[in-house]
């Protein structure tokens, strides 16, 4: 099937697919937006906040690992979206009413652990249409409009938790309605578009066929290097020690808005209004660098570790304009780590391997996101200036693996 004969153009089902992530970031993002006061709320401190954020960012990556190949294997990339889209949605709204620290932590993991299970298999379907309307811009608009979800959900949460003085049950069981829409949306794309494969400029690859002793063989126009038990090219690998690296450095929400909070600069309310600002960086960062990836390749990368490293040296001030602002490099490094790196993994690598590409990607991202919440909750409690000199080594590293990673093989030309 050609482009011209799909249900949808790619353009399409880049929009109807951003907006099943608006609604879908307006449900977890307003909820994440108050994890941290939250959990505080219920008697957590920093470090157990930091670890507890960073190991459900962890799992949403790590558990990428099993779902990446789990998908290239079975093909059933729809399913996979459908279920994880559905696990998350369902974790939200008890947050508000559990009432014990153990049960709030499992939920927050719980909702991360459907965005494990959904990701590798969804950023495959998106990335056929990518193909046709460029890597950096598409992912950029899905990423935009899934950012519009996660500004208007936060301040949702900051609206009722403002009329309802405080209180978070209200606040996180109203998000169970654009939850329920987002499922209807996505069932309705599925319907419209089965085989987004379709959209791909070169049709992927078949699998490969059984010979006599029931061993996978090459096939007749099987393209070496597209096998699902090929290994992934040394530049992916390359490109994956690079995000592992400045990931490390990349503290969590959860951590920021505890300061925000425990040292007065902001009431809880405003931490959600802070979050949605945050978001709207998300959104504007990965437009910028999305169009910047297509223009002049993987170059716009640098940018992650330098916004990286500016955010301990701003957030974890005690002058509310600085904490603020750094916050806001926060948003702006998450829209680049969000959007323009998974357009680079898809250019890496050939679609048959695409979706245990991006497993592998989100795993070694995953481990890093767990050392990096857990050593920025302790080392905030230790010395912030041990912060900050360890944040601005890190991303100094990463510089360095991403400028050989640029040298090599396929990276080269991206």
């Amino acid at each position: 099937m050609s482009a011209a004969r799909a249900p949808l153009r790619p353009w399409g089902f880049v929009v109807a697919f951003g907006t099943v992530s608006l609604l879908a970031d307006f449900v977890y993002e307003g909820a994440r937006s108050v994890t941290g006061p939250l959990l505080g709320s219920l008697g957590a401190s920093a470090a157990v906040i930091g670890a507890v954020t960073g190991a459900g960012d962890a799992a949403a990556l790590g558990l990428r690992l099993v779902s990446g190949p789990l998908a290239d294997r079975t093909r059933r990339f729809w399913t996979l979206t459908i279920a994880g889209y559905l696990l998350t949605v369902v974790s939200v709204p008890p947050l508000g009413v559990v009432g014990t620290l153990w049960a709030a932590c499992v939920l927050v993991v719980a909702e991360r652990v459907g965005k494990a299970v959904r990701s590798p298999a969804k950023d495959t379907l998106l990335s056929h249409a990518t193909a046709a309307t460029g890597r950096g811009r598409g992912f950029a608009v899905a990423q935009a409009l899934d950012q519009t979800g996660a500004l208007i959900g936060p301040l949702t949460v900051a609206g009722v938790l403002a009329a309802t003085g405080g209180d978070y049950a209200p606040a996180l069981l109203a998000l169970a309605a654009p939850g329920a829409a987002m499922l209807a949306v996505l069932l309705w794309l599925r319907a419209r578009v089965p085989n987004p494969a379709a959209y791909e400029p070169v049709r992927p690859e078949p699998e490969p066929e059984l010979t006599a002793d029931g061993t996978a063989g090459a096939g007749p126009h099987r393209t070496r290097g597209t096998a699902p038990g090929v290994p992934l090219p040394r530049a992916f690998w390359l490109y994956a020690a690079f995000t592992g690296v400045t990931t490390c450095g990349l503290a969590t929400f959860g951590v920021l808005s505890f300061h925000l909070v425990h040292n007065a600069l902001l009431p809880v309310a405003a931490v959600p209004v802070l979050y949605a600002g945050v978001m709207l960086a998300d959104a504007l960062s990965a437009l910028a660098t999305g169009w910047a990836y297509d223009r002049f390749g993987s170059r716009a990368l640098v940018t992650l570790p330098l916004l990286t490293a500016a955010v301990p040296a701003l957030a974890f001030t005690d002058n509310v304009a600085v904490a603020v602002g750094g916050a806001v490099a926060w948003g702006a490094a998450l829209g680049v780590q969000e959007s323009t790196l998974l357009a680079t993994v898809a250019d890496l690598v050939p679609a048959a391997r695409r979706a245990t590409a991006y497993g592998v990607f989100a795993g070694v991202t995953g481990a890093a996101t767990l050392v990096g919440g857990a050593l920025t909750g302790a080392l905030y409690g230790y010395s912030i200036r041990a912060l900050i000199i360890t944040v601005a080594a890190t991303q100094a590293a990463a510089l360095v693996l991403l400028a050989v990673a640029r040298r090599s093989g396929r990276m080269a030309a991206c």
